[in-house]
This record gives structure tokens, sequence and C-alpha cells, in this order.
């Protein structure tokens, strides 16, 4: 089988590079970035000029994109999917969108004999490197079983959500839930360390007790560091927390604890945090209260 990707990125190329490694797919590969593109092709695959041209050599194609807006311009745009994939073409987006989107995108797909899933997915470049990512899958139950070897070959857990769009529902409750859990483990951090206690033994504390989570540990790992280079950029953060918002808004749910998360967030983009960790949410209230959250050396 054929399969194109586009967007090989921080979390598309891992995931790229896994299905060439594990699979006997041909896989062909687009990016703007040259050097993302050599690392899939230096491992098999191989490299496709454009969009167009790679939307029309695939059976199966997949996108792994930062913004809903880049999703719809190569999927819909000028020289994208729509215009070039043949009839039975099958089309997944890894990527976190909005179900509005998701949605439009796949009635013009639809038209044109192409099948779209929304397939976003969790676990972060780690869980992407070592093909332990968790996959939600949204759209035609028939098509999701028979390319689920595919997925399987770079994720540990693939679910079949439901109907269009749910697979990016369950991605977007999923990021609030984690991002909330994070804003609240900086807060507390913060309020055992103006207390006075020793903050890597309220780390250990919590990482033990009921105050636990992978989106706490993350946080802590990197805050009790002061390394707040990107693992997962506060600007996707922010944006998939706005999608969340959107998606409540839209359904009249009361979300009152992400709302003041994305406040938080929109804090820290304001300090120039934007690029930075989603961690860096600590920076807000380390630059309010001129304390830093740090591991004591020699700890």
């Amino acid at each position: 089988m054929k399969v194109g990707f586009i967007g090989v990125g921080s979390m598309g190329g891992p995931m790229c590079r896994n299905i060439i490694r594990k699979s006997n797919h041909e896989i062909t590969v687009f990016d703007l970035n040259a050097a993302a593109v050599k690392a899939c092709t230096d491992i098999g695959g191989k490299a496709a000029g454009s969009v167009a041209e790679l939307a029309a050599g695939a059976d199966v194609v997949m996108t792994s994109l930062p913004m809903p807006r880049d999703v719809e311009a190569v999927a819909l745009g000028p020289g994208g999917i729509a215009e070039n994939a043949r009839k039975g073409t099958v089309y997944f987006d890894l990527s976190t969108n909005s179900p509005a989107t998701v949605r439009r995108i796949a009635e013009q797909l639809k038209a044109r004999g192409i099948t779209m899933l929304d397939a976003p997915v969790s676990g972060g470049v780690v869980g992407a490197e070592n093909a332990t990512i968790a996959i939600m899958v949204g759209g035609d139950k028939a098509t999701f079983e028979a390319q689920l070897p595919l997925l399987k070959s770079f994720s540990a857990n693939v679910i079949h959500m439901g109907e269009l769009g749910t697979g990016t529902v369950a991605k977007l409750v999923n990021n609030m839930v984690a991002f909330c859990n994070m804003a609240a483990g900086a807060e507390g951090l913060m309020l055992g360390a103006a207390a006075g206690i020793d903050v890597r033994k309220l780390d250990e504390v919590i990482r033990n007790s009921s105050g636990n989570s992978n989106a706490y540990r993350s946080m802590a790992e990197r805050v009790m560091k002061g390394d707040f280079k990107a693992a997962f950029a506060l600007n996707l953060a922010y944006k998939d927390t706005h999608l969340a918002l959107e998606l409540a808004d839209e359904l009249s749910v009361p979300t009152p604890l992400a709302a003041q998360v994305h406040n938080l967030m929109r804090m820290a983009r304001g300090l120039g945090l934007g690029t930075s960790d989603t961690s860096s949410i600590m920076r807000v209230y380390e630059t309010t209260l001129k304390r830093e959250v740090r591991a004591a050396s020699g700890d």
C-alpha cells in the first residue's frame, strides 16, 4: 500500500518513521522543513515535491499539522488533497482539530470519493517515538478496521470512538483535563514553596498521593529543573484549550476551570512564553510572586 504522510515534525516525524520501520508499505513524505523530510528518507521513505504529488500517488494520506487552518488548507486548498487524491483514497487527520472543521472537510472530500477519518493522537513526542501513543479515531467503522494494522504500526492504543468528529472531541476533552491538572499542580507547588516547605519533598508527596497525574508529573519535572524547552509548546496547548472552549460554548456546557486555565495560558503568552513548554505556565506565578520553584541543589 502507498501511504503519504504530510507534516513530519516533532510528532508527525516519529509516527511516520515508525510506519516506515514497522510496516511494508511504501511511504512518501512532505514537509516544508527539508531536515524533517530527510530524517524519514534516510530510513527508507520517499520525498514528494508537493502535497499534490503526494496525494496523487497515495492510497492513504495522513496529516499531522499544527492548526485547523493548516489542515483545511492542505485538504481543500489549491494543490491540496481534494484536488489531487484519487477516488477511493482514505484520509486520516492526526492533528488536534475542531469537530466542525473535521466535518466540513470530510463533507467536501466525500463529494470527491475520498473517505476522511479524524484520528488525533495523545502521548507526546516520547510516545510518538516509542509507538505508545493513543489514537482516537472517528469515522466509518469498516474503513477503520481495514486500516487498523497501519494505525497499530505507530500506536499501542487505537480506539474507535464512533462517528466522524468523535475522535477530535475525545482529544479536546483529554487535553483540557490534562492542562487543568497541570495548572492545579503548578499552583499547588507555588503555594508550598511560599509556605517554606521543601518542594522536592512536596513533589514526592503529590506524585505518590491523590494529586498525582501524568500531566502533573511532566510539569513538575520540568519546573524543578527550570527546563522550559518545548516538548509541547504553550501556543499549541492554548490552541487546544481554545478549541475545547469553543465546543463547550457550542454545546452550552459550563467549563469554568478550563476557562481559567486558558486565561493563565494567555498571561504566559503575554510574558513571551508561547514557544516554551506548556509547563511554563508556572512562570506566571513565579513572575508575579518573584519566587522560583526549583529543587534544592544537591537533592
